[in-house]
Order: C-alpha cells, then sequence, then structure tokens
C-alpha cells in the first residue's frame, strides 16, 4: 500500500462514511488487540470493549450488551469480524439512542427526518404497528406477486425497473436471486433511498429490520410522490407571491405536506401549528380539523367536542375511509405519535383530496415561474442522488439550495478526497451567520484547487448566492474526479505504482476493445457519438463483460423512437441488476448525454475490471460468474451488491466496489464543465 493510501478502509463505502478515519483507526486498535489477547472475537469477550466506546460507557452494561449481540449472534462462540462489529456498534448506539430520546425524537423538526432517520434501519426491534400496515400496503398493490420488492418499487416510481431485467423462473438459483436483490437494491438507490449496512445478502436471509427498512423508505417515496410543485402545481397556493421560488423547490416532501397541512388548519381555525408527525398530531385533534376543512360532509362537529383522544382517532379514521384512505394505522397508532405512520395517514389523505384551487392562472404562474429549472432538473436529481448514495451525513432533498451553506460539498470533499477538508475551520449547520456559509465554501473552491480543477471565476460566494450552472460545473468535475480516482486505484492494483493515470480516452478505447474481442462489429467513435442512441454498442458491451446478462431475445433494432426507449429503459436495468449502481434515464442514452454516456460507460469498466474472472463452464446454466463473489462482498456489507470482489483481493480494491455506482449517477448532467478562454462555463 503507497502513502497514498493512508487510514482504515472497509468494504462498504457507506458503513466507513458512519466514521472519521481517527474513529476507524483507534476502533480497529482496540478490536485487534482484543483478536490478539484472545484469539478472536465472540459475543463472550466483546462486551468489555464495547462497554467502554462512545457513547455506551456508563449508559449500558456488559450483560445488555451481551444479550443485545445475542440477537445477532446466538451462538456465544461465533467469531464476530471487524466491520460486523463496526455495525454492531452502530447499532448499540443507535437503540441507546432511540431508548435516550424516546417519542420525541419522530417529530419533523430537521430537514433530513423524511427519510434519513429511519433509512439506516439500524435498530433491531421491529415495529409491528409499520409491520402490519406495510403488509397491508403491499398487498393493496402486489397480492400474491413474487417479486414484490422489484415491484413496489416500480410502484413508488414508475418504469424505474424494466421486468425483462428480472429473473422470473419458478425456481431461482442463488445467482439469480442475487442478481434480482441487486437489482432491487441498486434500482432503490435510483428513486432516492439511502441504504446503509444493507446488503444483497440481508435480503437473501430475509433479515428483518433491514427489510423492513427498505420497505418503509419505498413507501414514503410512493406516497409522497406528488409534493412537489412540478408533480402539484397547485401547491403554488401555499406560498406568497414574494416566496423565492426556490426556497418553494428545495422543501423536502415531508416540509410541503406539514405545509400543506398547517395551510387547511389554519383556514379551519386551529390555532396550533404542527411542526411534525408524532407529539403534535397525537390528540387527533389537528385530523378532525383537517377533515372539517377538506370534507365537511364526512365531519360532524361532535369530532372535535369528543373529549377521549382515542375516541376522537377513531371517528378521525372512520372519516378518512369515506375519502377511500386505506386503514392502515389504529387509533393507538395516532394516539402513540408512530411518526412513519402517521405520515403515511396525511399524505393519504393528500392523494385523495387536497383541496388545492384548479385555478389555471395561478398554475401557469407557476409552471412559467419554473421553466428555467427544466433544462437543469435532470442534473440536480443526478447530483442529488449521487451525494446523498456518498453515505454523507447530510441528506439532499435539492442540491442547489442545500449545498449553498458549503457543508454538504465539504462531506462529498472528504469522501472523494479524504482528509482535504480542514473541519477545524468549518461550521456545521443550522448556520446562522452569513459569514459562516462563505467560509464553508470558501473552503470548497480552496480544496478544487488544490484538486486541479477548473474553477477560474468560480468564488465560495458563487455557491452562496446559488449560482446553479457555476455548482452544476463544480459537481461535474467532483464526479469525474471521483470515477477516474477509482479506476486509477485499480490500475494501481493491477499495474503496480508506474501505472499511468486512466484518461477519458483509455475509457473509450476499453469499451471498443471489450465489444470488439467479442467478435462483434459495433464501435463508439466519442462520447457523442449519435449512433449510441440505438442503445445497442451498451449491449453488446454487457454482453461483453457478461455474456449471459443480456437476453437478446428482448432486444429491439433501435430504428424508431419506442423502440430506442425500450432499449435504453432495458440498458439501465441490466447494468444495475449486474452491479453497477447507475442513475441515468433513458433519454440520457437516446440524447446521447455525452458526460451521461461517459459515466456509464465507466461504470461498466470499473465493474469488469474489479470482478473475478471464473471459468462460465463452473457455474450452472443462467448464472451470472460474478455474482457469487458479489453475494461474498454482501457478507462484509456491500451496500448494493456491486462489489464483486473475491475476499482474498486487496482490501483496498474491495472498498471501491460500490463507489463506481455512487458517481455514476448517470443523470449527472448534461450541462458539464468546460473552460472556455480560461473560465469555467455551463454547455447545455
Amino acid at each position: 500500500m503507497s502513502a497514498g493510501f493512508v487510514g482504515v478502509v472497509v468494504s462498504d463505502p457507506s458503513l466507513q462514511g458512519q466514521f472519521t478515519q481517527v474513529e476507524l483507526r483507534s476502533l480497529k486498535a482496540k478490536f485487534v488487540s482484543l483478536k490478539r489477547d484472545s484469539g478472536h472475537v465472540t459475543t463472550k469477550n466483546l462486551p468489555g470493549l464495547m462497554k467502554k466506546l462512545r457513547g455506551l460507557n456508563e449508559v449500558v452494561s456488559e450483560e445488555e450488551i451481551a444479550a443485545f449481540l445475542s440477537e445477532s449472534y446466538p451462538d456465544s462462540d461465533q467469531e464476530i469480524e471487524f466491520e460486523s462489529f463496526l455495525r454492531e456498534y452502530l447499532n448499540l448506539q443507535a437503540r441507546v439512542s432511540a431508548k435516550e430520546g424516546g417519542a420525541g425524537a419522530g417529530g419533523g423538526g430537521g430537514k433530513t427526518s423524511f427519510l434519513k432517520s429511519s433509512i439506516t434501519t439500524l435498530l433491531h426491534n421491529i415495529n409491528q404497528a409499520e409491520k402490519s400496515s406495510y403488509v397491508a400496503h403491499i398487498n393493496t398493490y402486489l397480492r400474491d406477486d413474487p417479486f414484490l420488492k422489484n415491484k413496489l418499487i416500480n410502484v413508488a416510481v414508475p418504469g424505474t425497473i424494466d421486468e425483462r431485467a428480472i429473473n422470473k423462473k419458478r425456481v431461482l438459483n442463488p445467482w439469480q436471486r442475487n442478481e434480482n436483490h441487486t437489482l432491487c437494491l441498486n434500482s432503490a438507490k435510483a428513486i432516492g433511498c439511502t441504504v446503509v449496512n444493507i446488503g444483497t445478502q440481508d435480503l437473501v436471509e430475509g433479515r428483518p429490520h433491514l427489510v423492513l427498512g427498505l420497505i418503509s423508505q419505498i413507501i414514503k417515496i410512493q406516497l409522497l410522490a406528488d409534493l412537489n410543485l412540478k408533480k402539484t402545481p397547485q401547491l403554488v397556493e401555499l406560498f406568497d407571491d414574494s416566496k423565492d421560488i426556490d426556497e418553494v423547490l428545495s422543501l423536502s416532501p415531508e416540509k410541503m405536506l406539514l405545509r400543506w397541512m398547517n395551510h387547511h388548519l389554519k383556514k379551519a381555525g386551529y390555532k396550533k401549528i404542527v411542526n411534525n408527525f408524532s407529539s403534535d398530531v397525537k390528540d387527533g385533534e389537528a385530523y378532525a380539523y383537517l377533515l372539517k376543512a377538506l370534507a365537511p360532509e364526512h365531519s360532524p362537529e361532535t369530532t372535535l367536542d369528543t373529549k377521549d383522544p382515542e375516541e376522537r382517532a377513531k371517528l378521525v379514521l372512520e372519516q378518512a375511509e369515506k375519502l377511500d384512505c386505506k386503514r392502515y394505522l389504529t387509533p393507538k397508532d395516532i394516539t402513540e405519535g408512530s411518526a412513519n405512520l402517521n405520515l403515511a395517514f396525511v399524505a393519504q389523505i393528500f392523494q385523495h383530496r387536497n383541496g388545492l384551487t384548479s385555478d389555471t392562472k395561478q398554475v401557469t404562474l407557476t409552471q412559467t415561474a419554473t421553466r428555467d429549472d427544466v433544462l437543469l432538473s435532470r442534473e440536480e436529481r443526478a447530483f442529488r442522488m449521487w451525494i446523498n448514495s456518498l453515505g454523507v451525513e447530510s441528506y439532499v432533498n435539492n442540491v442547489f439550495e442545500d449545498v449553498r451553506n458549503g457543508w454538504v460539498l465539504l462531506e462529498v470533499l472528504d469522501k472523494v478526497s479524504p482528509g482535504s477538508v480542514n473541519w477545524k475551520l468549518a461550521t456545521k449547520p443550522p448556520i446562522k451567520l452569513p459569514f459562516r456559509k462563505l467560509e464553508n465554501c470558501n473552503q470548497v473552491i480552496k480544496i478544487g484547487k488544490q484538486l486541479k480543477f477548473s474553477l477560474v471565476n468560480l468564488a465560495g460566494n458563487d455557491i452562496v448566492q446559488g449560482n446553479k450552472k457555476l455548482i452544476v460545473a463544480l459537481l461535474w468535475q467532483l464526479m469525474r474526479f471521483n470515477i477516474l480516482q477509482l479506476l486509477n486505484k485499480l490500475r494501481f492494483h493491477s499495474q503496480g505504482p508506474q501505472g499511468k493515470e486512466i484518461t477519458d480516452a483509455d475509457i473509450l478505447n476499453w469499451a471498443n476493445s471489450k465489444v470488439k474481442a467479442s467478435g462483434r462489429t459495433s464501435r463508439m467513435e466519442s462520447f457523442k457519438d449519435k449512433s449510441l442512441s440505438n442503445g445497442l454498442f451498451f449491449l453488446e458491451l454487457l454482453s461483453a463483460v457478461q455474456p449471459r446478462v443480456v437476453n437478446w431475445k428482448v432486444v429491439t433494432k433501435g430504428e424508431t423512437d419506442e423502440d430506442k426507449k425500450l432499449n435504453a429503459t432495458y440498458i439501465i436495468s441490466v447494468a444495475r441488476k449486474l452491479g453497477c449502481s447507475v442513475f441515468l434515464l433513458p433519454e440520457d442514452i437516446i440524447e446521447v448525454n455525452q458526460k451521461m454516456i461517459l459515466t456509464l460507460t465507466a461504470s461498466i469498466m470499473y465493474w469488469s475490471l474489479q470482478k473475478q474472472p471464473q471459468s462460465p463452464s463452473e457455474m450452472p446454466e443462467q448464472s451470472d460468474p460474478s455474482s457469487m463473489a458479489s453475494d461474498a462482498a454482501s457478507d462484509v456489507g456491500s451496500e448494493d451488491g456491486a462489489s464483486t470482489i473475491a475476499p482474498s483481493e486487496s482490501e483496498d480494491v474491495n472498498s471501491l466496489s460500490d463507489s463506481i455506482s455512487n458517481l455514476t449517477m448517470d443523470d449527472a448532467t448534461s450541462i458539464a464543465p468546460s473552460t472556455e478562454n480560461g473560465n469555467v462555463v455551463a454547455e447545455s
């Protein structure tokens, strides 16, 4: 390992993102010391060490820790590896935190509360009420469907998964099941799920707390899908004419739902403000006022006169059912303040009767106001997905707004260039003083210049002011830097220190040589080669790196627009099924978006270079030689199943396993940086 690879590296980037390098080195030293003294680490000797760790000392006893570990490791003599130790440490911290925080932690106070709090899925305690509700929800849409998780994603965001890519045989072998799970995880990330500490093996084993966490996110995304101005322009009614449209666009779906609820509550005469879906709705009074405003024909005054909260909650649910809202929660779920279920309940009311104006003039004004954002919408989506997939602490709802304080960008820089950020000079949100935001953004620019980004005429204040084109230019350079960095690390391991730096041309040449070696004649002249729009080259490339992965019976000739879209949609799902966590849209392939084509090609190249070669003859029919390695990787916590390096290979290479995917947020913007007379420009 060269001097450039200092630090403790774990195979799952999202797990690594939970700790600083200082913490990892300290934890590794303690773990290795215990292993050296005891021979191996088990549930018998680990509690003594964990009792002394930050957040646990003086809070839990060794006996409580041992009981907690026994849930995951019933055999007290089973050896626990370092990454499993890290996960159990996080899990235990989360349980302690939840115990101390109580029900009040479930509110809507923070920007990240929509997904982040439940996304980590660290608690082993299963909320039975949520479980029952999610089962009912799934059965409503997918009763008797054998591919629930994949199909549920399509219910949440239609068209995400091309069902032609799902392995659907009645009896699937382990490799085929692994492919389906890999497709599921990569597709979940592509619709905005942040999946921490979950891999394909967790889905194979059906670990309840992890599966429940994943399903809850997908359902939330489905229920809140319409809570934005693009889907429901009537939401403009909630804001003053003077409201900055960018601020409106940056609201998380949960915040928008709260805004909508309070809008109607105020009109109905409710005196309080609802700030969360937990303590603020426990008495059912806000619901009674909300339904009175939206559906007076179903809301008698007796509901408000009812003194008993549980009785009032019962009446509220009965009234909501008359609006065709499915009963997924009980009166007790309301009175106990179940945040997730109450959020889902309000979202259902919104879906069935939002009570907003249908005034076409007002809607037209909204559409006109947001027209300038249309060209950047795909770029914003791409970077949002990329940042959220990196395992950073912050959850990004709108890139252009959420990066303006500089903190998120510093988190991203720390991921793509570990150690580059001086955290002592950074200020963490919430930031009240404007100059602190500027300090953060100035450090972002300083680091970018150290990484040799083209940042002429881009200053920290441009980020603070929310200059979209310049922000996109910066983020594209971060993404591209990360892609090439990962490929260069693989080159370093395969060729030694003398391996040359990989360039865009190397990626292009690799793809052409792969396709040619497979006996096909397709070729791309550049990443903007218009012939790529039919998708055939990428299908041939995917087939070249894994011959079994493409079903040529469902591929079209790509001659019509409809056929091109079919091929493009199939390419994306096949790449995800293979192990690439790509975020591009079919339009990026059809339109031959140069930057997206580059990152898609690079992600396939990375997967191919880091997979462990195996003879196809060793695999049963319809199996993926790489999937066994992917399973092995997920055993140690691969976030998206993209890891396909055998455990014996270099730890550093293994740690890169799903990072390429994180970079290939191939939605990543048709607006990318270039230089013009030495200045950064954004080109469409």
